[in-house]
């Protein structure tokens, strides 16, 4: 698959970011926590100032990232697999076997939803894969045609 597959929608970007910046303030919160412990309990502060440079660091790296990783993640189902492609540096080509899939579930937590998108979960006996998010309508006929497709694989 030479990137001639599906992309994602547009606003599973904004999902990503929102994703990034909720588990960043977490961190940053843990950080400011220690720094304000390490005055009471005499712990170093290098501890606190370290978990915030880091999950500052952090969130500058996997936000300048998210284009990238729009970009260059595809998938496509075809008759004999799914075919699921991250990547350019790093690239990743993986290819699911129509045969071996066993379940296909929909799933959708509040920042998807919000976004009115769902996240698709191929399952076989082994792994789980998964689209990160695409509309409600095209989880649907995914979830649909894919299954559809496992249940003619086995019948032959």
């Amino acid at each position: 698959m030479n990137e001639t597959g599906h992309a994602l929608p547009a606003n599973i970007k904004f999902v990503w970011r929102a994703d990034i910046f909720i588990w960043s303030f977490n961190f940053f919160v843990v950080g400011l926590l220690l720094l304000i412990a390490s005055h009471f309990w005499h712990w170093p502060s290098w501890l606190g100032l370290g978990v915030i440079g880091l999950t500052v660091l952090q969130y500058i790296i996997r936000r300048a990232l998210v284009p990238y990783r729009y970009r260059f993640l595809r998938y496509n189902i075809t008759p004999t697999a799914v075919f699921l492609q991250k990547g350019f540096f790093f690239r990743k080509n993986e290819a699911i076997p129509i045969a071996r899939i066993q379940n296909v579930t929909l799933e959708q937590g509040p920042l998807l939803r919000w976004q009115q998108l769902q996240q698709v979960n191929i399952e076989t006996a082994s792994t789980a894969h998964v689209i990160d998010g695409v509309t409600a309508s095209v989880a649907d006929q995914l979830r649909t045609r894919i299954l559809t497709l496992a249940q003619e694989a086995r019948d032959e």
